[in-house]
Order: structure tokens, then sequence, then C-alpha cells
């Protein structure tokens, strides 16, 4: 296979600058839709199915949008991907304006929006490499994550002063309007580049996910930090879903706005500083000091109701995440060479987002049937746990933001003492182009 990409950041600056503004607008309909079910149903439930069926198709699929990334031009595949994205939010967006929406009209159409994500999502990582040099990684991380950031920076204040004064059809259209963004920035950059695949008629999908697979799992290093992340990830998955319930239980949809956007001031400059001061060393230590203060900030979140405390661990909070996410990234793209990181991404996309995939599918029926009874009046641990951090609708959950947040520390103890996970960052360049199967091992 000849790889014929020119390396250039100002490409990887334009393709980015689009994600980032169909970043905000995902933010919008994602903070609204939950707003949405929260008020029609009052029960945590709704919001984490939302969630479950905003992420569980694009998981499940992301493996064959890894192939078809290493397959196809993988900016035409973000094309696609992003232009079923904004048809699935105009199939509610459809619904709404007739008067007659259901719930499940909102779980169909957000799954058909993460079907067509999970083309776009393996190739925009793989694109990525094709855009920056080894030592460029770090930084484009930092991009990456501070395009992430703007879903809890910038959208869930704008979607609250929205929700204030419009409706959430109108939330709905400038997300679509968005995703064109995205698919015009792509357009910019894609006709001065040109990229020669290898040539894989002969090979069928399944083989080249076996393959995918085998890049992963031959390389112990890689599949133990997968295996952590996917750890993490499912505690996280309950932070994710049920902080909004959370608050709502004793605030409205402006204050929670308010928080998001607030708090996540920690990760935009913690994205910025890793976009700015290039990190090209000791990536493992990086990972383990997130992960320590990602989980002591998840349970301060759950030990009081005072909504300036509330803040400034989600602050601690979002600021840790670039650091775990650029660390784990940096790590794999270092270790994975470039002609297969489509396929890789993918099983590495299913594999560290199982935690999510579980947690979402808990995290209803364990806030409203088991923690939050526990901590009503009269419940189970309301004159024990409740003397501590409160009783009453909602206090259940920040018991359960606690206990994750400890299990998220110990993992982070345990991870430090890993070896194979040091050992990720001695090895070789290898993101050039590879004609051999297998990875470079120490």
């Amino acid at each position: 296979m000849e790889h014929t990409v020119q390396k250039s950041f100002k490409k990887f600056l334009v393709v980015w600058f689009g994600q980032l503004i169909s970043m905000i607008g995902i933010g919008l309909t994602a903070f609204s839709l939950g707003v949405y079910a929260f008020e029609k149903t009052n029960t945590a439930t709704s919001v984490a199915l939302i969630t479950l069926f905003t992420f569980l198709p694009n998981i499940l699929l992301r493996p064959i949008g890894g192939v078809l990334a290493d397959r196809f031009d993988r900016r035409t595949m973000m094309i696609i991907g992003d232009l079923g994205s904004a048809a699935g939010l105009i199939f509610i967006l459809s619904i709404m304006l007739t008067g007659d929406i259901q719930l499940w009209h909102i779980y169909v159409g957000v799954a058909f929006s993460s079907v067509f994500s999970a083309l776009q999502s393996p190739a925009y990582k793989a694109s990525a490499t094709d855009l920056l040099d080894k030592d460029q990684f770090s930084k484009g991380s930092g991009l990456v994550q501070l395009a992430e950031s703007s879903k809890f920076l910038f959208s869930p204040i704008i979607a609250g002063i929205l929700l204030s004064i419009t409706t959430i059809e109108v939330i709905l259209v400038i997300n679509i309007l968005t995703f064109l963004v995205a698919i015009l920035a792509v357009l910019v950059i894609r006709k001065s580049m040109k990229v020669e695949r290898e040539d894989r008629e002969g090979k069928n999908w399944i083989t080249d996910i076996q393959e995918g697979w085998r890049e992963v799992v031959t390389n112990k290093g890689v599949l133990l930090l997968v295996v952590i992340i996917s750890l993490v990830t499912f505690y996280l998955g309950f932070l994710e879903t049920l902080i909004g319930p959370m608050l709502l239980s004793f605030t409205d949809a402006k204050t929670l706005g308010t928080f998001q956007s607030v708090s996540a001031i920690g990760m935009l400059i913690s994205s910025l500083c890793i976009g700015i001061f290039t990190i090209t060393k000791r990536y493992a230590s990086v990972l383990v000091m997130g992960l320590i203060l990602c989980g002591l900030s998840f349970s301060l979140l759950g030990i009081s109701t005072n909504i300036y405390f509330i803040i400034f661990a989600g602050f601690l909070f979002l600021s840790s995440l670039p650091f775990v996410n650029m660390s784990a990234d940096v790590l794999v793209r270092n270790n994975i060479a470039n002609d297969k990181q489509g396929r890789v991404w993918g099983i590495i996309g299913i594999l560290s987002q199982l935690g999510f995939i579980i947690a979402y599918s808990l995290a209803g029926f364990l806030a409203d049937h088991v923690f939050n009874p526990l901590l009503m009046e009269g419940g189970a641990l309301a004159s024990s746990v409740g003397q501590i951090i409160g009783t009453g609708p909602g206090r259940g959950i920040a018991f359960l933001f606690i206990i994750a947040g400890l299990f998220v520390i110990l993992i982070a103890i345990i991870t430090s003492r890993l070896k194979m996970i040091k050992s990720l960052e001695q090895s070789p360049d290898i993101t050039a182009p590879s004609d051999v199967g297998g990875l470079a091992h120490d």
C-alpha cells in the first residue's frame, strides 16, 4: 500500500474546526432531549435510554466503520457519517412538528444518527494520523479534546437559554446546520488530498475486522490499556447519564446548563494547555495522575447539594479528562501502524466503550429502584450515609457517584503498577505504513 497524504497541520485545523462546530450542535441536542425526557417522565430511566440509544449503535458498528475507513477515502466516510447523523435529527424534527411525538420516536431518531456516527468516528480518528506528524499527536489530541469540551462548555448554557426563549425544534434545526458546516470543512480539504489505499478486493469485511482485532490483542500493552479505559468508562457512564437527573431533582434546566458550561472551563483550560505545550514523554504517568484527579472529583460531586461546590468538583473532573484521553490516544497511535488504524480504532472503539454501554443500560434502574430509595426519608441508608450527604430526591445518585469515584482511584493505583503500560512509551515509531502483520514489540 502506498500512502501519499501530505502531512499538514493547517488541513487538520480545517477539519477540526468543522468538528468543533458540529460538537457544539450535538451538545445542544443531547442536553435538550435529556431535559425534555426528564420533564415528560420525571424518571432517570427515560434519560438513560436516550443516552443508550445514542451510543449503542455507534459502539457496536464501529468495527465496521473502521474497516470502511481503511478501504475507502476517510474524508468521504466522514461526509456520509455526518449526512446520516443529520438525517436522524430530521426524523425527530419532522415528528415533533406534527405534534404527536413519543419517546420511542426520539429513541429511533438518535439510534439512526448513531449508526452513521459509527462511520464518521473511526474515519476522523484515522484522518488525524494522516494529517499529523508524530510530534504533533499530543497537540492534535489536545485540540480534539477542546472540540469535545465544547459540548460541555458552550452547548449546555446555550441550550439552557434557548429552551427558555424558544423551542426544542429550533435547537434541532441548529444542530442539523452544524453538521453541514462539518461537511463543508471536509470538502474544503478533500480535493487537495489524495490517498492510494491498499487493494482489498479479495478480502471480506470479517477478515478485515479480524486483522484489526489481532493488531490489538497481539500488543499486550495496548490490550491492557483498552481494558483499563473500558473499566473507567463503566463508571463514567453513570455520571454522564445521571448528572442531569441528580441536579434536576433540586434545581432547573438553566442551572444545570450553567453548571455544565462553567465546570467545563476546566476541560477547556486542560485542552488548551495540551494543545499549546506539546507533551512528548511520560504519557503513562500523565494517565495515572489524570485518573486519580478524575476519581477524586467524581466522588466530590456527590458530597454536597451546594451548587458552587458541585461546580468546583465538575471543574476538577472535566479538567482531568483531556489528560486521560490524550495519554491513552497517543500511546495507541505510537503502537499501531497507520495503514491499520481505521480497523484498530474501530475495534478499540467497541472494546473501550463497552463500559459505557453497560452503565447506560443499568443507570436508570439503579438510580430509580436501588440507590435513590436507599436515601429517601426512611430509606435503609437515610440514618447513616444520609446524615453525611443528605436525603431526598437525587441523593441516591450522589451516593452512586461517590462509590464510582473511589473505584476510579483504585484503577489508577493499579495502573501505576503495571509495567506493560509504561512499556508502551518505549515502542518504536510505527505510524508509517506497514505491509507486514502484527505490531512492533519492545
